[in-house]
């Protein structure tokens, strides 16, 4: 993969894929990245941290016929401007950094649109994990110590939420397999065997 493994994952909550991004990472020997794109994309910008997690906040109740698909493309938008702070000009600030991570080392990037942000970079690859809605409840309700109904009304509220915020900024359906390179069902697997399916992935494509 021309020298560096820049992965992006996708997932499904409930999944496990953020604490199975977090083991491959380390696996592999390279950072992982979450919420740390907000910092590094505060650190970036001059705008707080606080800022760009009250943004997606607002996401949640971000009306459905309003798109910003190209926002990810676009120059970021100066301090003197009135859409310095706008949700457009603070998803460029974290589309900006995903880009400089991916062109300066190996590494893991967790949600953040970054499949639809690093398209087309031929080396990055983007996965996608699910599971089965009993698995996920199970997931939750043991993490969480939630019964399960509230386990299921919170799955489908991230989840709706997810596939919201990816609607608004790439244009593209969340749950369309076309986005991505490998989706990956956890439901039956440990996340050992997982890694060693991920990472035979990752061999075949070198």
């Amino acid at each position: 993969m021309d020298n560096k493994t820049v992965i992006t994952i996708a997932r499904s909550y409930g999944s496990g894929g953020r604490t199975l991004g977090k083991k491959l990472a380390g696996e592999l020997g390279i950072p992982c990245y979450d919420r740390e794109i907000l910092r590094m994309a505060s650190d970036e910008s001059g705008i707080s941290e606080a800022l760009f997690g009250e943004a997606d906040e607002t996401m949640r109740f971000m009306p459905l016929f309003r798109n910003a698909k190209d926002a990810h493309t676009g120059e970021v938008f100066p301090p003197d401007s009135d859409n310095f702070t706008s949700s457009e000009n603070l998803f460029r600030y974290q589309a900006k950094v995903i880009k400089r991570l991916a062109e300066t080392e190996s590494c893991i990037i967790i949600g953040r649109c970054a499949d639809y942000v690093l398209k087309d970079y031929d080396q990055a690859v983007r996965l996608f994990f699910y599971a089965s809605e009993e698995n996920c409840i199970r997931r939750v309700v043991d993490q969480q110590g939630v019964n399960e109904r509230d386990a299921k009304d919170h799955i489908a509220k991230i989840d709706k939420y997810r596939a919201n915020y990816y609607k608004f900024f790439t244009g593209h359906n969340w749950y369309d397999a076309h986005n991505y390179d490998f989706c990956i069902d956890t439901s039956s697997m440990s996340y050992e065997k997982l890694i060693r399916v991920v990472r035979a992935y990752l061999t075949e494509r070198e």
